[in-house]
């Protein structure tokens, strides 16, 4: 819950607004480590991250005691430095999550937290800094602030440039952030380029039909889209089809394998449904709804549309809405599916059975 508690700083202690920095006047009345230069930038942080790790913040923030021997301090110490980490990776999979919803400017308080964190545990010239300068570039490229963008994209960018064991699933992530700024800008040629270098990047980490490697391609068919040049955008959007619909139907078939028979002597704890399945964490979560309604819609929209095409489209949406727990949309785009498929003229008999097998599963789960 939001509240304002004002408060007077008491003589030689300077205390800072969270987000801007500026002198603070309110502070949360909840964990009373976090201060605010008025309430409109309380708003925005709780509204970003604050609601989340509120009472996180305050062993974080509470001073360890001097008392007790050197080991114990030390003990102290690490796990201040284990409970920082946990903060900077919750705090950048939330900025993630929002970038991926569209809520730029919720985004900011959490990439600004978990870039905190990281200076904190890694200092001020560590790569471990550039994720939260990427989230918060970003961001600031689906606020329209293209020069603000650019600053933290060249902080990102010369940081990588300066350490050579920088890992390709950080480059993979400052190139394709490079290729949304130059699409911005509306600098095709340049967003092409940089977004190819994503895709290689990542492929050298996960493979060319990985999740991770695919938002390369929706981008670069993003920018294939605005420039007319349809055959190559819809080309690219069924690639990101193809490894969303592999992805989310492993998803599915260990959410719906018949589990295996108990054994043994004493009572049965298999409830009968699976427990041992991989997820999607919520910026993957995120991601999917925005890639896949995107092309979805994108489809839908054409006048001309080819079954079989459609088809994949709707089968991997409604896998998605399986995933998520919707089972009544799940079995609405299962249908379209179904119906998709039999419109076509050359009927590919193993995504029929599939899409059978599928619908009877959503039946048992609703």
């Amino acid at each position: 819950m939001i509240t304002i508690n004002p408060l007077a700083n008491p003589k030689g202690v300077k205390l800072l607004c969270e987000l801007c920095q500026k002198p603070a006047f309110v502070q949360c009345t909840d964990c009373r480590v976090t201060y605010y230069c008025g309430p409109e930038h309380q708003k925005t942080d709780w509204l970003g991250i604050h609601e989340k790790i509120c009472q996180l913040l305050i062993p974080l923030r509470t001073p360890i005691p001097f008392l007790g021997s050197e080991e114990e301090r030390q003990h102290r110490k690490q796990q201040q430095i284990v409970r920082q980490t946990q903060m900077i990776e919750l705090c950048r999979t939330e900025g993630q999550k929002l970038l991926f919803e569209g809520r730029y400017d919720r985004v900011v308080p959490a990439a600004l937290e978990s870039l905190k964190f990281s200076i904190e545990v890694y200092g001020l010239s560590s790569i471990e800094l550039v994720p939260s300068y990427l989230i918060l570039g970003e961001a600031s490229i689906g606020l329209g602030r293209l020069s603000q963008a650019e600053e933290y994209l060249a902080q990102a960018q010369w940081t990588v440039l300066k350490t050579p064991e920088c890992p390709d699933s950080i480059k993979s992530k400052l190139f394709r952030n490079l290729g949304l700024l130059y699409a911005a800008q509306g600098n095709y040629p340049d967003a092409l380029s940089q977004l190819a270098d994503d895709i290689y990047h990542s492929s050298r980490v996960h493979g060319t039909d990985d999740i991770r490697t695919s938002g390369g391609y929706f981008h670069m068919a993003n920018v294939f889209y605005r420039q007319n040049k349809l055959d190559v955008a819809f080309s690219l959007y069924n690639q990101v089809t193809d490894i969303w619909f592999e992805h989310l139907g492993k998803l599915v078939g260990q959410r719906t394998k018949t589990p295996a028979e108990p054994s043994g002597i004493g009572p049965a704890f298999n409830s009968g449904v699976p427990t041992d399945f991989d997820v999607l964490d919520e910026a993957q979560e995120a991601e999917a709804i925005q890639v896949v309604n995107a092309i979805l819609d994108l489809r839908e929209q054409q006048t001309v549309q080819t079954p079989a095409v459609m088809c994949k489209i709707y089968f991997t949406t409604a896998m998605l809405q399986f995933i998520l727990g919707d089972m009544p949309k799940a079995r609405d785009f299962g249908i379209k599916a179904r119906t998709a498929c039999e419109s076509a003229v050359s009927s590919d008999e193993g995504t029929m059975s599939n899409l059978v097998e599928f619908l009877k599963a959503v039946e048992r789960f609703m």
